[in-house]
């Protein structure tokens, strides 16, 4: 509320106030003394006249009767008199009056009506005896006289109205007096107010003139100042400001000269960064492309009859191939990182499977070191989860080869266990802890900068680039986790990281094996494998007791360690064995070279750790459930019953060779397989029939791979469900993913590796096909490779153009199907040759990539190791760099090829 109104109401409502209480008084004292003396006349009228008007009565006298009543009816106020005799019969009435009431009063009575007054009155007769003493009274009669009170009421009305405006009037007044003081008083002080809002939007022009009031005329006088004060401040930081601007002028002169330098700078760095980060793909993809030649042929040189030193040389030669190839991989990885092009898939995952996996590839270290590898994946934690398994693999690979690596005893045991779970997003944490050489607090802190190592003579003593634990730890950034490091000098290392991942189709992770409740008896010296094997057994129902119970069992479980092997241990434990009356199980720390053989006259089976959990599972099985073993063990598809309905596959490739290797691949009596060379033919063969399986080739001439798949989905809600397995002789990493969000299930690499085939065959169809009968190892699929640097002359000249051993191989094992294979390559060589020539002459990339595809698609099924690798590294190159630089490489496929054709008469011999 303002000063302004607050003095109104201090001026104008007490005033008021007053009156009105004052006023409310008069009202009810005047009311209440004109009814009093209303009431006073009309008793005193009545009780003069009522004697006569009782002799009148008495009497008989009617005209002094009417006289009388006349009389009282001349009274201000009265409007009717009535006159009743001793029997209630009305003697007289005059006025207007309201019907009486016919019993006689007692003695005077009044009636307060709301609009009338009536007084009743008894008339009493005195007749006189001897003495006055003796005087006796006779009634009469009752007068009843009625007076109207309404003018009391308007008399009442008219003060409250007299007062009312007198009020007003008063009000008026007191509201003029009252505002005439109040802006006397408050304008100073909104001239004031007004004076310091425009001092605070900066008007310090202003100057209030002085007041009467010695109160106001400070509060001017300080204002004034003020205003003067802030004047004064606004011409001084003025007059700062020119002088800053002109400072800060000059210094953006400088700053700009300064920035302009540093973009140049930073232009070059960019240049020299992009600059090195493709030199350091490009040699990476270039040494990785020769290396691979080289480990595949230390592979078939350690198959061939060489005597030990040979043998150890070639050993030597195989370690530093892969050491090379690691360290190949880790700068190749670096730099993605760096590039910001690392792309992270989302699969399903089994963490139990992934790290006996990765447990797998370290056990000959551990066993070479005699160190104890352990994995333990608590129960809590889900399957499947959602995320990339290969760059989890990735990590887990380099912390657990870390950890054996600076361990020389004891052991390396690897846990994961849920931390977190919420709705359908599941965080793990994993460690891997070591009892090896441990860390400083200082080399602690530099231990993930990249290549570093906690000391400098540790890649001498233990190798690596110093790059790996950088890796991991940008990897599991970009997964959402983080990694933490704790280490005591002398004691150990454990490296740990959070890993958030997503369980869309999660659940608890169920048993492995029902065991039915046998009682097994453990031996096992390493307390943490100990506790993980009586945990497994328990959790498989079974019952485990210590080595020392008497209590039966039906299985052993005997844990070895090195100093068991030893010739005096070694007769100890078969004696063991020889009295023990069930069959035994050995867990042997060692590999099989280092144990000296055991006899099992019982039974039974010899797992070297660090075993995983299906192998323990699968030899449970064979030692306790023979039955279900029997059960367990997938049969062949020829093997099925004859009612059983064949799987039908479908193969769409436009290359023949090809489309007949993958069905000689595929040959069994329960597959029905269709081959189609185009697909337009499959669209058409699609309307009419339908398949379990697809196998796609993404590179066809008129519709890809691609387009004959979203196809083929939108045929019918049948084929939108049937698997589509791409097949391809050359994929990145991202065109994998646009096939897979673009409709297709998987991605087969061209050599076909019959067990990944298989396994897709069991995945997608659920059925289990017999591999080919081939001692020949498998050969492995190399990744899609970025080539860019051209290919050295001297190279090729180290492959063979010809090898029938690589080409029976590829072929699944089927010498006269690989010879097949490389004369119908040989035969479209000149066709080829002819198209690339044409295609580079008239600079249309995606032409010769189609023709280059196409060859390499071809050659990788055939034994034409030099061929392979040239057309590999050509659509390497074309694919990251186009038509850049190839001229020469072009050139040593034609020679390639015309070596190649140069050999045809001797694959026509027999």
């Amino acid at each position: 509320m303002s000063l302004n109104t607050r003095l109104l109401f201090a001026l104008l409502g007490f005033p008021l106030l007053v009156y009105a209480i004052m006023a409310v008084l008069l009202v009810i004292q005047s009311g209440t003394e004109a009814r009093a003396a209303q009431q006073e006349r009309l008793e005193n009228a009545g009780e003069l006249l009522s004697p006569s008007v009782a002799d009148a009565v008495a009497q008989g006298d009617s005209q002094r009767l009417e006289a009388l009543a006349r009389q009282l009816l001349t009274m201000r106020g009265l409007r009717a008199v009535a006159l009743f005799d001793a029997q209630g019969d009305r003697l007289l009435l005059l006025g207007n009056a309201a019907r009486p009431t016919l019993e006689a009063p007692a003695n005077s009575q009044l009636l307060m009506e709301e609009e009338a007054w009536r007084l009743r009155l008894p008339l009493e007769v005195t007749q006189p005896n001897t003495s006055p003493a003796s005087a006796v009274s006779d009634s009469a009669g009752w007068l009843v006289i009625e007076m109207d009170t309404r003018a009391l009421t308007l008399g009442r009305y008219k003060l409250i109205a007299s007062l009312s405006l007198g009020g007003m009037l008063l009000g008026l007044l007191m509201f003029l007096i009252a505002f005439a003081i109040s802006r006397y008083a408050t304008r100073p002080i909104e001239e004031a107010n007004q004076a310091l809002y425009r001092l605070s939007r900066g008007d310090y022009r202003l100057h209030l003139m002085p007041s009467n009031a010695a109160e106001l005329n400070h509060l001017t006088s300080h204002i004034n100042t003020l205003a003067e004060h802030f004047q004064q401040a606004q011409r001084d930081m003025q007059t700062q400001i020119e002088q800053a601007t002109s400072e800060l002028q000059e210094s953006m002169e400088t700053i700009e000269e300064q920035n302009i330098k540093l973009d140049l700078a930073h232009r070059s760095a960019l240049r020299a960064n992009a600059v090195k980060s493709e030199f350091l793909a490009n040699m990476s993809h270039e040494i990785r492309t020769p290396l691979n030649g080289i480990i595949g042929f230390c592979r078939l040189l350690g198959r061939s009859s060489l005597d030990t030193r040979q043998q150890e040389w070639l050993q030597h030669v195989h370690r530093a191939c892969d050491n090379l190839l690691m360290l190949v991989n880790d700068v190749l990885d670096f730099s993605k990182l760096e590039a910001n092009r690392l792309t992270l898939e989302e699969t399903d995952i089994d963490i139990v499977a992934l790290v006996d996996e990765v447990i797998g590839l370290h056990a000959p270290e551990a066993q070479r070191k005699q160190l104890h590898l352990v994995a333990m994946v608590y129960d809590d934690v889900p399957t499947p989860l959602s995320g990339d398994p290969l760059r989890i693999h990735q990590v887990l690979n380099n912390l657990i080869g870390n950890a054996l690596k600076f361990t020389h005893e004891g052991d390396v045991i690897v846990r994961v266990m849920l931390d977190n779970q919420e709705g359908q997003h599941v965080v793990l944490n994993l460690s891997v802890s070591d009892t090896g050489i441990g860390l400083s607090d200082a080399h602690q802190k530099a231990l993930f900068s990249a290549f570093s190592q906690a000391e400098p003579s540790h890649s001498r003593q233990f190798g690596g680039s110093g790059l790996g634990l950088t890796i991991c730890r940008q990897l599991i950034e970009r997964m959402g986790g983080e990694i933490e490091l704790e280490s005591v000098l002398g004691q150990g290392t454990t490296f740990s990281f959070t890993l958030p991942l997503l369980a869309h189709k999660a659940i608890e992770r169920p048993a492995e094996i029902s065991l039915a409740n046998p009682t097994i008896c453990l031996y096992e010296t390493h307390a943490p494998t100990r506790h993980v094997l009586e945990h497994l057994l328990q959790r498989w129902e079974a019952q485990p007791i210590a080595f020392d119970a008497s209590e039966p069992a039906q299985l052993l479980i005997l844990g070895l360690e090195h100093s068991d092997y030893t010739p005096e241990r070694h007769r100890y434990w078969q004696k063991v064995i020889d009295q023990t009356p069930c069959p035994v199980l050995i867990l042997a720390n060692g590999n099989s070279l280092d144990l000296p053989p055991l006899r099992l006259p019982q039974g039974g089976e010899t797992l070297y750790k660090p075993f995983s959990r299906a192998q323990l599972v699968a030899s449970l099985k064979q030692l306790l459930l023979p039955v279900l073993v029997s059960y367990d063990k997938p049969e062949p598809l020829a093997a099925l019953p004859a009612s059983t309905q064949p799987v039908k596959l479908l193969i769409v490739d436009d290359n023949a060779p090809n489309r007949e290797l993958l069905k000689n691949m595929l040959e069994d009596p329960a597959l029905h397989i269709t081959a189609l060379e185009s697909g337009h033919q499959a669209l058409e063969f699609a309307r009419t029939s339908n398949v379990d399986m697809v196998l796609m080739d993404i590179r066809m001439p008129g519709m890809d791979g691609v387009q004959t798949t979203q196809a083929l989905r939108r045929l019918s809600s049948t084929w939108a469900r049937c698997p589509i397995i791409a097949v391809t002789a050359h994929v990145l990493s991202s065109e994998r993913q646009k096939w897979l969000a673009e409709g297709l299930d998987d991605v087969l690499i061209k050599p076909i590796d019959e067990a990944q085939l298989h396994q897709l065959l069991h995945r997608f169809l659920g059925v289990t096909h017999r591999l080919a009968d081939s001692n020949a190892t498998p050969p492995s699929t190399s990744s899609s490779k970025t080539a860019i640097k051209s290919f050295s002359h001297t190279t090729p000249a180290k492959l063979l153009v010809v090898d029938l051993e690589i080409g029976a191989r590829l072929a699944g094992g089927k010498e006269y199907l690989a010879r097949e294979q490389l004369k119908r390559l040989i035969d479209s060589l000149d066709e080829s040759e002819q198209h690339m020539r044409s295609a580079f002459a008239q600079q249309n990339l995606p032409m010769l990539l189609d023709w280059v595809h196409g060859l390499n698609g071809a050659s990788r099924y055939c034994g034409a190791p030099e061929l392979a690798l040239l057309v590999e590294t050509l659509e390497t190159r074309l694919r990251t760099s186009g038509l850049d630089h190839v001229e020469e490489l072009l050139e040593d496929l034609y020679q390639a090829m015309a070596r190649l054709r140069a050999h045809r008469p001797f694959l026509l011999r027999p």
